[in-house]
Order: structure tokens, then C-alpha cells, then sequence
């Protein structure tokens, strides 16, 4: 049975043993569709995060998805377009039960003022990354990482070690409101900014923010007590960063770490520019959109403004992903681009052997079948650090939203070692229902991002978008129960392409060999992606992996 959802009573949790579907990868799909509602920012509006990451165009769309999900048999494939179902096609058991693309527009048409005009018209919407694939699990979907960026950081700057240090951000959405727990889990005073008062209670009220401050004075004495103390803390405040960054810059207070992740790919729907009220803002959104997106775009070059004066003083800031140094460099700020992007500064010698953000769902329901996968992980991998000190992390202080679930970061060959094992208790009993695998779309094969992902490649191969349409056709043909290509991810049109996959483990053989086909060529391609790009952990990994990456003469 749903179990009920005091965030958004209108959503609830899906979960129990009966089934509305004629199988388990139908009913697996359907199930992850509703989580993503129940955890989302604004599922009256279907917006799961991101300011406009929808679950389905519309609520019309939306009932069509759900009655072909419930009606439809293996051996056909739903077809979904920018969130609306198009299509019911007879294919075979084998086939993909789900074959999405969402929000690609051509070309010279890929610009942010077309997707608003498409969107306006009701042709397209955009999925965000996990949003649209249905692949989303509330903000532990990226705490992992947030979490390992800022260990990467203390290993490089503070001898591994973030207690005492302060570390400054903004941004409590869907995406961003995973910042202050990773802070406060590696250890360190953590201040969050963000313009909206009831982003920073949800986050305060699922256990992720501690302490919400009610001014910047306080705010302030809150994270240097802490930081004199060396006590881990994570404290909101309610403002406009574009205001708080600078002020924090003129009282000469320099942070260790500073980064953003508010939602400044959005100009419009996503960023608020500094004085004007949110009620202001809405009022922008339908005929004021040119002033609006000005106005932002003045807010973020003080913004990141303020972030260039922190770097020059000491602190180490990055781009969280959201898009800003491109916003405030054609704002004006030609080094906008001195601040690094995460992905290169950090993870990508991870990257680089497909290792990445995992991720599954327990569609039972029960946080029983997550904790028998976490002693399983530490049975599987206990000689890998970063997986065991994660799984005791997250036990500790991660509190599930939604369908139980887990993220783990997790390579070549490992993801389908745990996947299949999973299946095999599934058929076992040990296990009270089946369980979903997927992962983050920033993934090793997965994502060209020239601005995020893909930046200083080694090869200069940034912009080449083949390898995420090459894995999305590869895992059809592996098999994989969803296939997804997104496009416009930060700013809506042009920025990016990405492949997502959804694989079910319901305790089957045709499942076993499903698990075993996606998830291993998915990493594959991943290792062969920056094998081809010249980076050695990649080339490492295929000698000590056998890899089937075909070497250039």
C-alpha cells in the first residue's frame, strides 16, 4: 500500500506487493514516476526540481503515461516525448518498456527564448536530468557527490580535514538542498543562502539544515562560533546571495570554500534577482521576461563578483554545475572562468574509470531491503574506502525521502556485480519486493556538457555530443527497461545532451541478463569515453578491466 507524505499529502509514497500493472517492469516504472512527485519541489505543477524539471508536460500528459503503464504488456515500447506519451509500439520482451527525449531543440533554435516559447505553447518541457526520467530520489540523489567534492577539497587543501574550516554556498532547491548535510557530514560550518523562506524549512524539516538564522549578523556568529569550536554545523539564511556574498566580502571575511548552486541556468523561472520579491519575480515570469532575465543576469555578475574576490583572497571556489560563470561572463565578467568546474577540479580521475553516481530504489517500500543492500555493499567492497565510509555515513545521517533508496559511487564492473547480486536475493526471498537500478545523467559515457562535464577535455573534445547518443542506443540494445536523451540542462537549449537508464531487478533470469548487458556497457563506454580522449586512469582501466575499447593504430 502508498504510505502517506506529509511534505505533499496529495502524493503519496508508493510501495506494497500488490501490483496496478501487468508485471513488475511496468509497475517498477510507474511507481518511480509517482516518487518523483511525492519528493518533488512543486508536484501541483508536475516540477520535481530545477525551477521547471518536469515529471510529465502536463497533467493530461501525465494520465496518458499512467494508463499506458498499467495497460501495456512486455513486448511493446511507450514512446515519450518531451513528457508526453506519443506513441504505444509493439516491439519485443526484450525491448525497452520506455523510450524517452526530452527538451532537444536544433541547432541555431537552441536557445533559452525558444524553449520559453515552445514551453508557452505546451510542445516541449524540460526534464531537467533525473526529473524528466523519473530517476529522481530527493537531494540524497547528489549528496554523495557534494559530499565527495568537498573531501576532495580537504584531502587537497586542508590535510583531509574540514572541522574548522567555513564553507559558504547558496541555493537550498532540489538539487542544492543536499549542500548542507554533505558540508556538515565532512565536517565543516556550513552556511547556505537562499531567497526563499520555505526551501530553507523543508530542508530544516527532512533533517538536511540544522539551524536556520534570522539575519546575516547571527548567521555569521553562528559559523565562526562553530568554526573556533571545529564543530560541524550547517545553518540557512534567508537573502538573495547576490547581496550576502558581497556583504560577506566588504566585512573581510574570507571563506575556506566558496561555491552556488542556486538555479542560475534559469533566468527567469529559477534565479531572483536582488531586490525584488518573490511575488515581484512571479509577476515577471509571463510579460516581463526580457526585464527579468536582465535583471538576473546583473544580480549574477555581482554575484560572482564577489566569488572572484573571495578566490583572489584564498578561498577555494568552484562551480557547483548551475551554469553561473557563463551567465555573469556574458554579463560582462570576462574571468568569470578562473572559477573552476567541479568535474575537472575534483572528480574527473574518478570519472575517468567510470566511477559515478549510482543509484537504487527500493519499490517495495521498505528501508529493510536498502539496509540488507548496505551490509551487502560492505560484504561485496571492503577494501573500497570510498563506499564503506559512505555506507556508514549515510546510515548515520541520511534520512530517505520518498521510495527507500540509496546513491553510491560505484565503477566498471562493480555496479553490475551489486545489481546482479540484488536480483539474486530478489530470488531468494531476501528481499520484500524488486528493486530499481539507475544513475545520475552526469556520468563517465554519459553527458556532453562543454560548461560542466566535459570542460578542458584532455583532447579538446568538449562540445562532441556522439557519446551520450551512443549510449543511449547501446542500452537499448542491452536492453535496459528505460532509455532517456535529455537535452538544454542548464539554461534549457544548447548547453547540454545526456542519456539516462533505468534497469529493473525483479529477481528473474531475463532480469539477471537485462542488468548484466546495461549496466556493463554503460561503464564501459564511459572507460572507453576518456580512454579515447587520452586520460591514463581510463587507458589503466582498460588493461586491468579488459575493457573492449578498439586502441587507434
Amino acid at each position: 500500500m502508498p504510505k502517506a507524505n506529509p511534505r505533499h499529502p496529495k502524493f503519496p509514497i508508493p510501495g506494497g506487493p500488490e501490483l496496478r500493472a501487468k508485471g513488475w517492469r511496468q509497475e517498477a516504472l510507474l511507481r518511480l514516476l509517482e516518487n518523483v512527485l511525492a519528493v518533488g519541489e512543486d508536484p501541483d505543477n508536475l516540477i520535481v526540481y530545477a525551477a521547471l524539471g518536469k515529471a510529465a508536460r502536463n497533467w493530461a500528459a501525465h494520465r496518458g503515461i499512467v494508463k499506458a503503464l498499467t495497460e501495456m504488456d512486455e513486448g511493446q515500447t511507450l514512446l515519450i516525448q518531451s513528457g508526453k506519451p506519443i506513441g504505444l509500439v509493439k516491439t519485443h520482451a526484450r525491448a525497452p518498456l520506455v523510450i524517452m527525449a526530452n527538451c532537444n531543440i536544433v541547432g541555431q533554435w537552441a536557445k533559452a527564448e525558444v524553449f520559453y516559447e515552445l514551453q508557452r505553447k505546451g510542445l516541449i518541457c524540460w526534464g531537467g536530468l533525473t526529473a524528466g526520467a523519473w530517476q529522481y530520489i530527493g537531494s540524497q540523489g547528489v549528496i554523495q557527490g557534494t559530499y565527495e567534492i568537498f573531501m576532495r577539497i580537504a584531502e587537497r587543501r586542508f590535510g583531509g580535514d574540514l572541522h574548522g574550516r567555513f564553507v559558504l554556498t547558496a541555493g537550498l532547491g532540489g538539487m542544492g538542498g543536499a549542500q548542507p548535510l554533505a558540508g556538515r557530514m565532512a565536517g565543516a560550518a556550513i552556511l547556505c543562502v537562499d531567497i526563499d523562506p520555505e526551501r530553507a524549512r523543508k530542508r530544516q524539516q527532512i533533517g538536511y539544515l540544522q539551524e536556520i538564522a534570522p539575519d546575516i549578523d547571527t548567521a555569521l556568529q553562528m559559523i565562526d562560533a562553530a568554526v573556533k569550536e571545529k564543530r560541524a554545523l550547517s545553518v540557512g539564511l534567508v537573502g538573495n546571495a547576490a547581496e550576502v556574498y558581497p556583504e560577506i566580502a566588504r566585512r573581510g571575511i574570507v571563506p575556506d570554500i566558496v561555491t552556488d548552486q542556486t538555479s542560475a541556468h534559469d533566468l527567469v523561472y529559477g534565479y531572483a534577482p536582488k531586490g525584488m520579491s518573490l511575488d515581484q519575480v512571479k509577476g515577471l515570469r509571463d510579460d516581463g521576461q526580457g526585464q527579468l532575465m536582465a535583471a538576473s543576469r546583473a544580480s549574477i555578475v555581482e554575484h560572482v563578483t564577489a566569488m572572484l574576490e573571495f578566490q583572489k583572497k584564498g578561498s577555494e571556489v568552484f562551480d557547483n554545475g548551475n551554469l553561473i560563470r557563463t551567465q555573469a561572463k556574458e554579463g560582462g565578467v570576462t574571468n568569470a572562468f578562473d572559477i573552476p568546474i567541479f568535474t575537472e577540479a575534483y572528480l574527473r580521475p574518478l570519472f575517468a574509470r567510470a566511477i559515478g553516481p549510482f543509484r537504487w530504489m527500493a519499490l517495495s517500500g521498505e528501508e529493510s531491503d536498502i539496509a540488507r543492500i548496505d551490509d551487502l555493499l560492505i560484504e561485496m567492497f571492503p577494501d573500497n574506502k570510498i563506499i564503506t565510509n559512505w555506507i556508514r555515513l549515510a546510515r548515520e545521517h541520511v534520512p530517505f525521502e520518498g521510495l527507500p533508496s540509496r546513491i553510491a559511487w560505484l565503477g566498471h564492473g562493480e555496479r553490475t556485480m551489486l545489481a546482479r547480486r540484488v536480483n539474486a536475493l530478489i530470488a531468494g526471498g531476501d528481499l520484500k519486493g524488486p528493486v530499481a537500478f539507475s544513475r545520475d545523467h552526469l556520468d563517465a559515457g554519459a553527458m556532453a556538457h562543454p560548461n560542466i562535464m566535459t570542460e578542458r577535455m584532455k583532447d579538446g573534445s568538449d562540445a562532441i555530443a556522439d557519446w551520450p547518443l551512443i549510449d543511449a542506443m547501446m542500452l537499448c540494445s542491452s536492453m535496459a527497461d528505460l532509455v532517456v536523451v535529455h537535452s538544454g540542462g542548464g539554461g534549457y537549449a544548447g548547453y547540454m545532451t545526456s542519456c539516462g537508464v533505468t534497469v529493473i531487478a525483479d529477481g528473474t533470469d531475463a532480469a539477471d541478463e537485462r542488468l548484466d548487458h546495461a549496466l556493463t556497457n554503460d561503464t564501459a563506454l564511459g572507460v572507453m569515453r576518456y580512454a579515447d580522449a587520452g586520460y591514463e586512469e581510463a587507458l589503466d582501466e582498460v588493461a586491468k578491466k579488459d575493457v573492449p575499447y578498439i586502441r587507434p593504430d
